[in-house]
């Protein structure tokens, strides 16, 4: 029997998820907005919700196209709000507009991945925990980047928040020591 991350269970699409996403480094920057956004959409609600509404996500969101998404106005909101197959809240919709504005401001300057893996020195930080107790919920990296995010037009990303996405790209490997893929998707960490 395989040993994971308590938290996946013992759904098949939440231990996909664990095996073959959570925690491997992602560079690509759209990839990085997407899961930034999912997030954010995440926010009050668990994660095996946001991840069986994932494809409704992409096809609504444009492929998760920040140049498209920046364009939208509020006819192409009202439509997203109409789509039973994803979350519907204006807010968050919204926000994922303003955040693709965001997003390109980042990316043309000095490159979104760059800049979102300068908070961890851009490399993974490897975590070594040996239950779910021990996993913080935010971090000293998550908040710097949260404040940053902020101060830059995006919402819904509170530290929480942005330490659940620092897990999922591997900017943070916290697969419990116990787990299978513990180590086995970063090297080690200086930090």
């Amino acid at each position: 029997m395989i040993s994971r991350c308590d938290w996946c269970g013992s759904d098949p699409l939440y231990q996909h998820y664990h095996d073959m996403e959570w925690g491997v480094p992602e560079r690509d920057p759209r990839a990085l907005w997407e899961k930034l956004v999912l997030d954010g959409f995440q926010a009050g609600l668990s994660w095996i919700t946001i991840l069986r509404k994932r494809e409704a996500f992409r096809e609504e969101f444009d492929g998760f196209d920040p140049r498209r998404v920046a364009t939208w106005d509020q006819a192409r909101i009202d439509r997203a709000l109409r789509n039973p197959g994803i979350v519907r809240h204006r807010g968050k919709i919204e926000a994922t507009v303003r955040g693709a504005g965001a997003y390109l401001q980042i990316e043309d300057a000095e490159g979104f991945s760059p800049w979102l893996w300068s908070f961890v020195g851009g490399q993974p930080i490897r975590n070594h925990w040996p239950d779910m107790a021990s996993v913080p919920t935010q971090t000293d990296e998550s908040r710097a980047m949260s404040k940053a995010l902020k101060s830059r037009g995006f919402n819904f990303c509170g530290p929480v928040i942005i330490y659940a996405f620092m897990q999922a790209t591997g900017m943070v490997d916290d697969h419990l020591t116990t787990c299978h893929r513990h180590g086995a998707l970063t090297a080690p960490s200086a930090a």
